[in-house]
């Protein structure tokens, strides 16, 4: 089973030049997950509501249109679908969205952004921190993979000017601090268990200084997985191959 995981930076935006032919094309997902969708069902064409084979579910923000927004798309039927938190704080912008199978819960999560200010900083480590115990509230049933964007990169190797950023928010230190809580409460960093040096892997780069050209990126878009379930999971990638967003695809595949 291959779940694939993209904030798309605009759902809409992927039917043009392209982008979503070629995104299924390559990647031949069985489930995935999107994030910044900046869309409600009622504004997407049945190209994005019901992809052929596919289950589809939407979150989107009830604060305004085209803002945020999470989907879950699914050739296996989950069990059960579950929209936000239960924190109208934090669900009021379509964030989370979760999807329950046999034998585990995945989570698709777009997580705070703090770049607009101290207020924001805060929204964003308190969803942090809520969505930790929210993971571990539901792993008590069974075993939890999240993914998303995390909007954070944690270690220096995850950015690749990480002196120049120690004061930008992405790489706070009580952004970071967040990261390392969540694989001490026995989270597995998919990617970096199967690539632990491997330098130059971003999944973001900031489009206004065609940053992608020259690959001075960040890898903010992760797939944690239980530690209970990480013999399941054979492999995790990133695919800075396909375009259509500011970020890229990252993967893993479960046996």
């Amino acid at each position: 089973m291959k779940i694939v995981s993209w904030n798309v930076n605009g759902l809409r935006s992927l039917g043009k030049n392209g982008y979503w032919e070629d995104f299924l094309k390559k990647t031949k997902p069985d489930i995935f997950c999107l994030q910044e969708t900046k869309a409600s069902p009622e504004q997407l064409s049945e190209t994005f509501l019901s992809p052929a084979g596919y289950s589809a579910f939407f979150s989107s923000s009830k604060v305004r249109k085209g803002y945020s927004g999470v989907a879950l798309y699914s050739k296996v039927e989950p069990l059960k679908v579950i929209y936000g938190m239960g924190i109208e704080e934090f669900d009021q912008e379509g964030r989370v969205i979760g999807a329950e199978f046999d034998d585990f819960w995945l989570l698709n999560v777009y997580f705070p952004n703090a770049g607009q200010g101290p207020h924001r900083l805060d929204y964003k480590l308190r969803f942090y921190d809520a969505f930790l115990d929210f993971a571990e509230h539901l792993r008590k049933k069974k075993p939890v993979i999240f993914c998303g964007d995390v909007n954070t990169a944690h270690e220096e190797i995850d950015l690749a000017r990480p002196k120049q950023n120690e004061h930008t928010t992405g790489f706070l230190e009580e952004e970071r601090a967040w990261i390392d809580e969540v694989v001490n409460a026995g989270y597995v960093d998919s990617f970096r268990h199967f690539h632990p040096n491997t330098k130059e892997a971003y999944s973001y780069w900031d489009m206004q200084t065609r940053a992608r050209d020259r690959n001075v990126g960040w890898r903010i878009d992760y797939f944690f997985v239980a530690n209970e379930f990480m013999k399941r999971v054979k492999g995790a990638d990133i695919l800075p191959e396909i375009y259509g967003s500011d970020h890229c695809p990252v993967t893993i595949t479960l046996s």
